[in-house]
């Protein structure tokens, strides 16, 4: 039971319920402060997202964009990445699935990241530390690739990169800025009124589908927010 301080009303004239769940709701704010107030980027510098694809990494390409940077994404399949670059305006993109990422993000940021946001740890953030700009700005937001580990989870094996770029590397976790996501969503929802911040989310019916949809959470198989909707509204 939660008391109604702690509950948040929305506006489903201006979205529908869905994207209250994604770009209007956690996801969107966690791509916002863990961009701007983590990774601090600045205007003409390249940032780079992994997971890019999902709820978070989609909407933190875009905020990228509108902040003047370019916005290179990794995300799994061909279609994943026409969808980045041809939907949402990235700058290019990374098929981490069928292509070797390292020599990938070579080409397509030769003078390094200034930004890393990851979201999947594992060999895809050991591949973006060997491709760091001086002074860039690694932030850690997840690391889904580690989460069904029945191991120890992988940490980076190249971190001494950080050093010899004079890179910083922060966790953040974002219920600590829980007192400014007021900030965050009129920010958001101006810019979706606008048209520079698409919101996109894969919905599937029925409660009986439950296992399948988190096994497709986690192969990565949805286009931004995936949402399970138990019945209409």
């Amino acid at each position: 039971m939660l008391a109604g301080g702690e509950l948040t009303k929305v506006d489903t004239s201006f979205a529908p319920l869905p994207v209250h769940l994604g770009t209007l709701g956690m996801p969107g704010i966690t791509a916002y402060f863990g961009l701007l107030d983590v990774g601090r980027p600045q205007t003409g510098q390249t940032v780079v997202v992994s997971g890019a694809a999902g709820a978070v990494g989609s909407v933190v390409g875009q905020i990228a964009r509108i902040q003047g940077c370019r916005a290179i994404g990794i995300a799994g399949g061909a279609d994943k990445c026409r969808y980045l670059v041809d939907e949402l305006g990235f700058d290019g993109a990374v098929d981490y699935k069928n292509e070797d990422v390292r020599k990938a993000l070579r080409r397509l940021c030769p003078a390094g990241m200034d930004v890393y946001f990851d979201n999947v740890g594992g060999d895809i953030l050991d591949q973006c530390l060997a491709n760091l700009a001086p002074r860039a700005r690694v932030v850690i937001c997840g690391a889904i690739s580690q989460y069904n580990n029945t191991a120890p989870a992988k940490g980076p094996s190249n971190y001494m990169s950080l050093l010899v770029n004079r890179a910083r590397m922060e966790g953040f976790v974002v219920f600590d800025y829980a007192a400014r996501y007021q900030e965050a969503l009129r920010a958001i929802s101006g810019w979706m009124a606008d048209g520079t911040l698409n919101s996109r989310e894969d919905i599937v019916d029925g409660l009986e589908t439950f296992p399948a949809t988190l096994l497709k959470l986690y192969k990565g198989e949805n286009l931004g927010k995936l949402v399970l909707r138990v019945a209409e509204v």
